[in-house]
């Protein structure tokens, strides 16, 4: 199989004879080798990290990959730029000055009246005549402050001296901790809060099988039309809902220098938050994809915050299953499950009547029947104490008897660990 690949003009014999072109044979036979090592394939496998800088990009976001030394960050973005047929610009940002990026001055025949524009480089140009394409500012942690201070109308507004990129133009950096970069440099607040920051990390099976001559492909999202208009609302009312519920997160600026490199919340990284939660919801996307995505863009604490508001906003409305218990479709994840179990209770509490506390005892019995008993243990305990005197015991209360005597149990144990407690720190006193 690999010698019918080989060129029918190769020399096999250890000869070192020159051919007719001057080239050594061996060297054409190491050529043919080269090439044969360098051919690969690629297959639809799921790769969540893939899959966000995919999403990231088409949502035409600037996306910064972290990682260390040799991971893949460069090989993943060339890989991703021929899955998407999008010319491939590398522009390594630490050997460029200041002028590369916010163009070099030139002096026209009439500067008092004409100024001097600031002419654009070659690698610009060309993105320019494409009209498309993938710009790749690697190594951006070695960029001097002064380099990054000329990156920031690139990066945000596509903008190199007096040329501005066209809209097919994505833009993705990559760079490596301080501590392993070369005479690295931490990322300024403003550059930073311009990027979806990911962390790339290798991947075991990927590494092995893409060695083995075959990678993940990567793939641009699947939207779904009729789901556009319903994921722009749905991406609205999540970001402005949460963000009226914890106004302090709207802007806040880290405290460190290292922290401030990489992702934090701002209005500007609030939009991009928002934008990626759209493109998210309309794909369909994991949620751990749509968390690396959302952390990505506004820091791990705001993202991991307003992850946990979308799981609030999908729960059922506790009115609707107190209106109809019997039919009451729970959610199956615990945590979402016990939220949903505390709502109601908290609901029966709001508004205590009795009708409304024996639904309150039928939802519990709904969720004894769909799901574990344990998570029962707590509103079983709340809902009992809302009961009145002149309330009767309705009957589906005896379907969770063992359950309210689990709860009964706990409390004493609480109550004879808080004593023995006591007695130990009055003894100890006495000494």
């Amino acid at each position: 199989m690999i010698s019918s690949a080989l060129p029918s003009t190769s020399v096999l014999t250890t000869g070192t004879s020159a051919d007719a072109s001057g080239t050594d044979p061996q060297l054409v036979l190491a050529d043919d080798l080269l090439a044969l090592l360098r051919t690969t394939t690629t297959e639809t496998r799921p790769d969540e990290q893939l899959e966000a800088l995919a999403l990231a990009v088409a949502a035409d976001l600037p996306v910064l990959l972290w990682g260390e030394p040799g991971i893949g960050k460069t090989a993943a973005l060339t890989q991703l730029a021929a899955s998407l047929d999008l010319p491939l610009t590398t522009v390594i940002a630490s050997v460029h000055e200041p002028t590369d990026f916010s163009g070099l001055p030139i002096v026209g025949d009439d500067p008092a009246t004409q100024g001097v524009p600031m002419a654009p480089p070659q690698w610009a140009v060309d993105l320019v005549r494409a009209g498309r394409g993938l710009l790749f500012l690697d190594e951006l942690s070695t960029a001097t402050p002064a380099v990054q201070a000329a990156l920031l109308r690139v990066v945000l507004e596509r903008r190199v001296g007096a040329l501005q990129l066209p809209p097919g133009v994505r833009i993705v950096a990559a760079a490596n901790p301080r501590a392993s970069a070369a005479d690295g440099w931490e990322l300024s607040p403003p550059l930073a809060n311009r990027f979806v920051h990911l962390y790339w990390v290798h991947d075991r099976d990927t590494v092995v099988r893409g060695l083995g001559g075959v990678w993940p492909r990567a793939r641009l999202p699947r939207l779904v039309p009729e789901r556009l208009p319903e994921a722009v609302a749905y991406a609205r009312r999540a970001v402005c809902g949460f963000l009226q519920a914890r106004p302090t997160l709207i802007h806040r600026l880290p405290s460190t220098e290292t922290r401030r490199g990489g992702a934090w919340p701002s209005p500007r990284s609030w939009e991009a938050a928002l934008t990626l939660l759209a493109f998210g919801t309309a794909a369909s996307v994991s949620r751990e994809v749509l968390a690396s995505l959302v952390r990505g863009a506004v820091g791990d604490g705001p993202g991991l915050e307003l992850l946990a508001h979308l799981d609030r906003m999908d729960l059922p409305d506790p009115e609707s299953l107190l209106a109809d218990p019997a039919s009451a479709e729970l959610p199956m994840r615990g945590d979402l499950r016990q939220a949903t179990l505390e709502a109601v209770v908290a609901a029966v509490g709001a508004r205590p009547q009795r009708e409304r506390w024996e639904a309150g005892w039928m939802v519990l019995v709904r969720a004894l029947e769909t799901g574990a008993a344990d998570l029962l243990v707590a509103p079983a305990r709340v809902l009992a104490s809302l009961r009145r005197d002149d309330w009767e015991v309705p009957e589906s209360v005896e379907r969770l008897a063992g359950v309210i005597d689990l709860a009964r149990r706990a409390d004493r144990s609480v109550l004879r660990a808080t004593g023995a407690a006591g007695a130990a720190r009055t003894a100890g006193v006495g000494r």
